[in-house]
């Protein structure tokens, strides 16, 4: 998609906010028996206006925004105007375009959590790092590891271990199947409380490679990769197998930067080195989840519309949280309309 069209489809989506925005003082305030004058889409100059009762619908020259214009707006002696109501009553014509624009966010992104959407499984997980001192440390997980079942039940997706581990009590024994070597062996643990994030968990760092062996006179380790690295992304290409990693370096012009994103204990590190023509990376050994392949899934509409009031309730809380960094670091400041375009602009190109 062309900058023009991003740009095209941003005003259009803020002409429409606006235009929401305005129509909620609209609404409220013929409830309220305020007499609207007019009720314009764009800018005056006016191009055509249609009289339908009391108000002046009208159509203007400037596609910016919309407007209202309520009698007697700071005149309280003009019958049924804005000025002559009541502080309450001013209050809630004024409070009504903000509510809409936060109803038609909730909606916005209650929709969004609906769409389906693409998650990676696989036969299995890999460990790729164990906690020290941890349950898993304990019952003997060893990297590369693949834990194929939890309590029984088959673990494909990132979150499967977490959720059946936490399905059960604390202080509860659970057995693990893994596949070590090629050879299935199972083990048995108790998951211990994080009291920081209140959920039980075993200690393990799971993904779906590990790169087992780094030469050390090789352009990857004088990057910084080591072993137990996981390669999660390289320019910008989630990696989940050999055909995605042979895709993504493929992609990468010969004589450029070939970026790549690690989860190192539970860190993004990102490192870099010159692309001479590689189609691996040189001096590099890999350990694979086998059978890794996309799935749809697609939350329930009750889970969506929780998430999109939850994202709603929490804005506020995160502009506040960003007051203190905005005041320390002048270039974090909040933007406006124009701003947001400019953004909109860099993200598109980049």
């Amino acid at each position: 998609m062309s900058v023009a069209i991003i740009i095209i489809l941003f005003i259009v989506a803020l002409f429409v906010a606006i235009c929401l925005h305005e129509l909620g003082h609209f609404i409220a305030a013929k409830r309220v028996g305020v007499k609207v004058e007019e009720f314009g889409l764009g800018i005056p100059p006016r191009l055509f206006g249609i009289k339908r009762g009391e108000t002046i619908y009208s159509l203007n020259a400037i596609p910016i925004g919309a407007f209202v214009k309520a009698a007697g707006e700071n005149d309280p002696t003009v019958p049924r105007s804005l000025a002559g109501k009541g502080p309450w009553t001013r209050l809630g014509i004024y409070a009504a375009g903000p509510l809409v624009n936060i109803f038609l966010a909730f909606v916005l992104l209650s929709a969004f959590f609906a769409l389906p959407y693409s998650v990676i499984a696989s036969n299995g997980l890999m460990v790729r790092a164990v906690v020290a001192n941890s349950p898993a440390e304990e019952s003997g997980i060893e990297p590369e590891d693949i834990i194929l079942e939890v309590a029984g039940q088959p673990v494909h997706r990132q979150g499967d271990i977490q959720d059946i581990v936490n399905s059960g009590e604390e202080g509860a024994e659970i057995t693990l199947l893994l596949l070590r070597n090629g050879q299935e062996e199972e083990i048995t643990l108790k998951p211990e409380l994080d009291l920081e994030s209140q959920l039980l968990k075993i200690g393990v760092w799971l993904w779906l490679d590990m790169v087992s062996q780094v030469e050390e006179d090789s352009p990857a380790y004088e990057a910084g990769l080591r072993p137990g690295d996981a390669i999660h992304s390289i320019n910008g290409q989630l990696i989940y197998d050999e055909e995605s990693m042979s895709s993504a370096l493929h992609s990468v012009e010969e004589g450029k930067e070939i970026k790549l994103v690690l989860l190192r204990e539970g860190e993004m590190v990102s490192i870099a080195l010159n692309n001479d023509g590689y189609e691996t990376l040189p001096g590099v050994e890999m350990q694979w989840v086998e059978g890794v392949h996309f799935e749809q899934e697609r939350l329930p509409v009750w889970r969506a519309v929780y998430l999109g009031a939850r994202d709603i309730i929490y804005m506020p809380v995160l502009i506040i949280e960003a007051i203190p960094q905005i005041i320390e670091s002048p270039d974090m400041a909040l933007v406006g309309p124009i701003g947001a375009g400019q953004l909109t602009v860099e993200i598109v190109r980049s």
